[in-house]
């Protein structure tokens, strides 16, 4: 099976660009199984998400059907990384305690994959999905970014991105829904690392392709004008969603 691969021409870069989720997602997702023998992170890319799991699971399945993305993941004794669809697992029948997607649930094809999670999932065992959108950093930042988002790359984001800044919820997701705390998701960036952000999203990549010119590069100056310092750590917030189920 094809799929849509918008990360692996940049996936090194990718990895040492995104930010971490909070640390009580994993707790509380954690809180939530029964058991804590597997879990099973499909679209795992660069392997953040599977890192953490890695300390609460005994554990791990991480697939992805991007070798370059798994090439760039993080090892780990107990991770078990597999080039593979999240619609084609390769684990066996009611095994995993958990199944995670971090930031791809997007690209999947829904029925499959949910097909597959109910299949690898263990009797009442919990799916979570996730996403994070739009960040923030202060008016004259952010207003720089807005222009990099909406007007330079805006046609160059894939349909898919849409049910990102959805927050999921038009997403299909027939699992008997969990409410679940707000999370805050966010980090403290230098200039240099804000900037490396902007560069790794897929829009920036595919306008960098088509027309060979670097569109953070276009925004830059306004953004380190509105920074200050560019040595000088700024907290950078996104607005993040979570959708979790009992299978």
């Amino acid at each position: 099976m094809s799929f849509k691969d918008h990360f692996s021409a940049h996936a090194g870069a990718y990895h040492e660009a995104r930010p971490t989720y909070p640390e009580a997602l994993y707790d509380w997702l954690a809180a939530q199984v029964r058991m804590r023998d597997l879990a099973w992170d499909a679209g795992c890319g660069n392997g953040q998400a599977s890192v953490a799991l890695a300390r609460r699971f005994a554990r791990v399945h991480a697939s992805d059907p991007s070798a370059t993305q798994i090439a760039n993941a993080e090892t780990c004794a107990n991770i078990d990384y597999r080039v593979e669809p999240a619609e084609a697992c390769s684990l066996g029948d009611a095994g995993a305690d958990l199944a995670t997607v971090a930031q791809a649930l997007h690209w999947f094809d829904h029925a499959r994959y949910y097909a597959e999670v109910r299949r690898v999932l263990k009797p009442g065992g919990v799916i979570a999905a996730w996403s994070y959108a739009d960040c923030s950093v202060a008016p004259a930042v952010d207003a720089a970014k807005n222009r990099l988002y909406v007007d330079l790359t805006g046609p160059y984001w894939p349909p898919e991105r849409r049910f990102i800044d959805e927050g999921y919820r038009t997403l299909p997701f027939p699992f008997d829904e969990i409410a679940t705390p707000a999370f805050d998701m966010q980090v403290e960036w230098t200039l240099a690392q804000f900037l490396a952000y902007l560069r790794s999203w897929s829009a920036t990549q595919r306008y960098l392709k088509a027309t060979g010119l670097d569109p953070v590069a276009i925004v830059e100056p306004e953004i380190a004008a509105a920074w200050g310092d560019p040595a000088q750590s700024r907290c950078v917030r996104w607005e993040f969603h979570l959708r979790v189920g009992r299978a």
